[in-house]
């Protein structure tokens, strides 16, 4: 869990910096010989020994493996407190990195220097201090080997930055943890290898899983046989890619124990230990060669599993009681921590003496750490320094404990001095300042590349929405025009029929005049007829003017690399939704064809039959020209937060929502949102008055961040039928409105949709939504243009609906629906047939529940919306929707009318 230093202003949690040491374990065959002690040369080394080791044996050895155990230190920069004291740190320790030593000041004239494997001083990049210490570790592992990295030192002085910092805003500043993740992700094949972790904390002597916080006592297991250690109750998380691992780690940090100390504000009270499991499976040849070499026999290959762990151990930080003021409950967590880390380093010097007894047992930390000191296992040991006067009590053991892990006899006091220290101090300094500029140089040119390519894709989605929804836009005009033609039409013979009665057509046939006026209303109906083909003839060269441009346009040019050609195969799949459309403007252009070669038959007809027969001719033909039946050709696609409650306080989650600091209050807003995502504590935050806080700071924020994840946590509020009320109550429909009619961000926007498409569904608040602007905001939405958002809108639109029909139906509101006097009938008819189908789902369900309400169907047959109504009862994917459009339109006695003047069959 990372936190900052007291009266630091940087992200460096416990202080700035910290060390790593591969610590590699010792096999039982060289009890004598301990890592520990100075290396023999491989030349020198004894041969190696056949017999068994066993790694959860704590004993020391030296199979001529060099680094199996290493120690380094890093010395944390100061902070803004100790920068203004002008705190000296020179005074007592200084870092000679050059010599890879450390010299601490007894006084002004005396000073004792130690060795260590690595010196890293307070400018070292994250970067070099993985590379240095923990890389090699991680190589081992990924060789088939367990290996071990852990960070000691004082609280305060930048281990868990070390280890665990996620560098989510500067990727230079990643710890141990993320970085070995990536080298061991990048080196793995997932057909061969898998992935797993384990994320735990040792709290007062109990292992709990920080992944799963109800899982607060898990038992620690050693295998009879083997002596492996393990945790078999602990959760058990497979790794596929880093974005899961940096989550994992950020929820483990969520759950992990800190407190306000005087030398930390955030100082941990537990261990925590990251426990990776890598598993090999594979098939290894093996060679006959191999043990007799006279021999050339192959033998088959054969299948092998090779498993190994690493465990990453960020340590509590040791603390003296009359420095920190820990006192009650915090006195028992610190009594508990110097008793394990005491624990730790008895056993250290148990194995730096070759003593034949290592008390594994005296605490639940080493008998976890068993495996990190025996067999091939290989470990490193972080130990971190802090640069204030108030750490001098501490650094001294800190330093003796690492030089313990070295070997305590092998401790050097040096007295030399090199004249070329200061320069080779600057040149480190500049290596580590151009590593740390070179990490955001690529990450600033990966960002460019990203919206390079995001804006590229952008314009490709602007050209093929244009140019779809100029077709959209061409074949409702044709299907308008069509559908005022054939009323036309019938509109002039109704007018003709009621002209000429019966007895007049008889008596005007006796007179030789019976064809003239039936004459005339043929030659009129020609003329129309014609004039409807000359539309058809300028609407497909206006069809055939944009297929030009549009083929222009998918023109790859000379040289055009691998992205052209991929947009120009975006772009055929759109000229084949364009054929689409022109195939039903020839269905079109042939009706009307159809219509004028029948009323030419009627003409022939009346000519050639006498009075009373050549009268039901007519009838007879234009029955069967209203016959013809129009069809649709577009086909639609088908598309452990608990524990922050007891360790914080809500109230207190609360109050940070108000803080000056824009961070905190970014932070603050997503607990509040993650914990209202959950339905047991949405009632606990409204009694606490979040939800009034979460509206206040919708209000008074205009930082996108914020908004957008206070909307989404309203939207999860507005769940609950109570707070939906409680929302109307507080004014969060007008607010929300206003917030729609700000946002531009489409996430922002999704999440405010999201909330009023909740509240759509509430019965009591239709009056109150429509009055305080939430349908005219929800529509207004839908200038983003974004999928997700659409979506909202859809289902917020399906809900109101829904909720007028229901009212409606039980006699509790009468009128014609509040969506189509607010003006959503046209966009509802537009994306009736949209082809994203969680978004013509809803519009569909909406025009069921509108077409409900008999006082709406003569504006939704004039807006086109009975068009939609037949083709969701024919052709809707889903079998219960098909069936609500098909009693919808057999109930409503205007919608049967309407279709039996079209010839519509239902």
């Amino acid at each position: 869990m990372a936190s900052s230093s007291s009266s630091s202003n940087s992200a460096f949690r416990n202080g700035s910096s910290s060390a790593q040491r591969s610590l590699k374990p010792l096999t039982a065959s060289n009890l004598k010989s301990s890592s520990f002690k100075s290396r023999v040369h491989p030349s020198h080394a004894p041969p190696p020994s056949f017999r068994r080791s066993y790694p959860s044996t704590f004993s020391a050895s030296d199979d001529g493996v060099p680094g199996r155990v290493r120690v380094a230190v890093r010395l944390r920069p100061r902070n803004a407190e100790e920068l203004a004291a002008d705190a000296d740190f020179a005074d007592y320790v200084e870092l000679q990195p050059e010599l890879k030593r450390l010299k601490l000041r007894k006084n002004n004239w005396d000073a004792d220097t130690y060795e260590f494997d690595d010196v890293l001083t307070e400018f070292a990049s994250q970067k070099r201090v993985y590379e240095a210490v923990a890389k090699p570790v991680v190589e081992s592992v990924l060789d088939g080997y367990n290996g071990t990295v852990m960070a000691y030192g004082q609280t305060g002085t930048g281990k868990t930055f070390t280890l665990g910092h996620l560098g989510e805003d500067d990727t230079s500043s990643r710890g141990i943890m993320v970085r070995a993740m990536e080298d061991i992700l990048a080196k793995i094949s997932p057909e061969t290898d898998s992935v797993s972790v384990s994320y735990l904390q040792l709290y007062m002597e109990a292992v709990q899983d920080l992944l799963v916080p109800a899982n607060d006592n898990i038992s620690i297991v050693e295998d009879p046989k083997t002596g492996d250690v393990s945790v078999p109750g602990a959760t058990v998380a497979e790794i596929r890619d880093q974005q899961s691992i940096v989550e994992l780690l950020r929820l483990g940090e969520a759950h992990r124990i800190a407190a306000n100390t005087k030398l930390n504000t955030e100082s941990s009270r537990s261990h925590a230990i990251l426990m990776v499991k890598r598993s090999f499976t594979g098939r290894e040849d093996a060679l006959s060669s191999e043990i007799d070499n006279s021999s050339h026999l192959v033998k088959p290959s054969k299948p092998i599993v090779r498993k190994s762990k690493l465990v990453l151990v960020d340590l509590a930080g040791s603390e003296r009681v009359h420095k920190s003021g820990s006192e009650g409950h915090m006195l028992e967590e610190a009594k508990s921590i110097n008793l394990s880390l005491s624990a730790l380093g008895k056993c250290i010097n148990a194995l730096a003496e070759n003593s034949s007894h290592v008390p594994i047992r005296d605490s639940k930390l080493t008998r976890l750490l068993k495996d990190s000191f025996g067999g091939t296992a290989r470990t490193s040991l972080i130990v971190t320094i802090g640069p204030s006067p108030r750490h001098r009590g501490e650094t001294s053991s800190t330093i003796l404990f690492g030089q313990r892990a070295m070997k305590v006899e092998n401790m050097l006091k040096i007295k030399e001095e090199f004249d070329y220290k200061s320069l080779s101090r600057k040149l480190e300094i500049q290596v580590d300042k151009l590593i740390a500029e070179n990490e955001r140089q690529q990450k600033a040119f990966d960002n460019e590349v990203e919206r390079i390519n995001q804006e590229a894709q952008n314009r490709i989605a602007e050209v093929e929405r244009n140019f779809a929804e100029a077709l959209e836009r061409e074949r409702l005009k044709c299907q308008m025009e069509y559908m005022e033609s054939v009323k036309e039409l019938e509109e002039k013979l109704l007018a003709n029929q009621q002209r000429h009665g019966r007895d007049d057509f008889i008596n005007d046939n006796c007179n030789g005049e019976e064809l003239g006026p039936v004459s005339e209303e043929v030659s009129d109906l020609r003329k129309v007829l014609q004039n409807e083909i000359q539309l058809r003839k300028v609407a497909e060269d206006e069809i055939n003017k944009l297929k030009g441009q549009f083929e222009q346009f998918m023109q790859p040019g000379a040289g055009g690399d691998t992205e052209i050609i991929r947009l120009h195969k975006i772009l055929e799949d759109e000229a084949y939704k364009k054929r689409k459309l022109e195939e039903e403007v020839v269905i079109l252009q042939s009706q009307l064809l159809q219509l004028t070669f029948e009323a030419d038959q009627a003409k022939r007809y009346l000519e050639r039959s006498g009075s009373a027969n050549g009268f039901s001719g007519v009838d007879s033909l234009m029955s069967q020209a209203k016959n013809s039946q129009f069809k649709e050709t577009m086909n639609g696609q088908k598309a452990p937060t608990a524990s922050l409650f007891e360790h914080v306080g809500l109230q207190k989650i609360l109050s940070l929502l108000e803080s000056e600091d824009a961070n905190v209050r970014i932070h603050a807003v997503k607990v509040v949102a993650n914990l209202a995502a959950e339905e047991a504590n949405q009632e606990r935050i409204v009694e606490s008055g979040g939800l009034t806080s979460l509206l206040m700071v919708l209000r008074s924020f205009e930082d996108e961040t914020i908004r957008r994840v206070a909307a989404g946590a309203i939207a999860n509020l507005a769940m609950n039928e109570a707070n939906q009320e409680l929302i109307m109550v507080q004014g969060g429909i007008s607010l929300l409105s206003m917030t729609a009619a700000d946002a531009e961000d489409p996430q922002t926007l999704r999440m405010v949709s999201g909330a009023i498409a909740n509240l759509c569904g509430n019965d009591k608040l239709q009056m109150k939504l429509r009055s305080e602007g939430g349908i005219r905001a929800l529509l207004g939405m839908v200038r983003c243009g974004h999928p997700d958002v659409l979506s909202q809108v859809a289902r917020g639109i399906a809900n109101f609906a829904k909720c007028e029909s229901r009212a409606s139906t039980q006699g509790l509101k009468s009128g014609r629906s509040l969506l189509i006097e607010d003006g959503a009938l046209p966009w509802i008819v537009q994306n009736a047939n949209n082809e994203a189908a969680p978004i013509r789902r809803h519009i569909e369900l909406a025009l069921c529940h509108l077409a409900q309400q008999e006082v709406n169907a003569k504006e939704m047959i004039s807006g086109g919306a009975l068009w939609e109504l037949v083709r969701i009862s024919r052709y809707c994917s889903r079998e219960d929707i098909r069936a609500l459009a098909h009693r919808t339109l057999n109930s409503s006695s205007t919608f049967r009318s309407e279709m039996r003047r079209l010839r519509i069959e239902c």
